[in-house]
């Protein structure tokens, strides 16, 4: 099991840069485990690219489907959070020697509580795990790669044949 945290997900299935990159990497994941905290962030980052004119509402929309289909589909374990992995971001962030955002202490807890590795694009993420003994795969960007708003159907395309291939 891997925790993919929300900014695999949001490449996943919205066309950016990182795209391809989150695509090989949860075909490659075995059982990717994602948590409510995840579900909430992907929403939270679809609307913020809809208000940024990034993507279109109904891109967004077809994005989010697209997502809750495959959590209906089963293709990611849905992990609980509870005051336990409330309380070891606390313990994290009261260090005061983190560079943790809120969230991500609860991300971090919730696979480090569950004993596993964490899949992100966040390079800052990336360090603090490595800081604090969670075992952690970085997705980087390739050289030259880029995607349009106009592929959006081709990424959710995608997306649908990754799901396929997983069942």
């Amino acid at each position: 099991m891997i925790y993919a945290d929300t900014s695999v997900l949001a490449a996943y299935y919205c066309p950016e840069p990182l795209s391809e990159r989150a695509q090989q990497a949860l075909l490659a994941a075995q059982e990717p485990a994602i948590s409510w905290l995840v579900e909430v962030e992907l929403a939270s980052a679809l609307s913020r690219k809809v208000r940024n004119r990034a993507m279109r509402a109904a891109d967004a929309h077809q994005s989010l489907a697209a997502f809750e289909s495959h959590l209906e589909q089963g293709l990611y374990v849905r992990l609980p959070v509870h005051a336990g992995h409330f309380a070891k971001a606390r313990e994290w962030l009261a260090t005061f020697a983190l560079p943790l955002q809120t969230l991500d202490a609860v991300h971090l807890a919730v696979a480090a509580i569950q004993g596993c590795p964490i899949l992100t694009a966040d390079v800052s993420l990336a360090k603090t795990c490595t800081k604090i003994g969670i075992t952690v795969q970085l997705i980087k960007l390739s050289t030259g790669v880029r995607l349009s708003a106009g592929e959006l159907p081709r990424a959710l395309k995608v997306a649908q044949v990754c799901a396929a291939q997983r069942s």
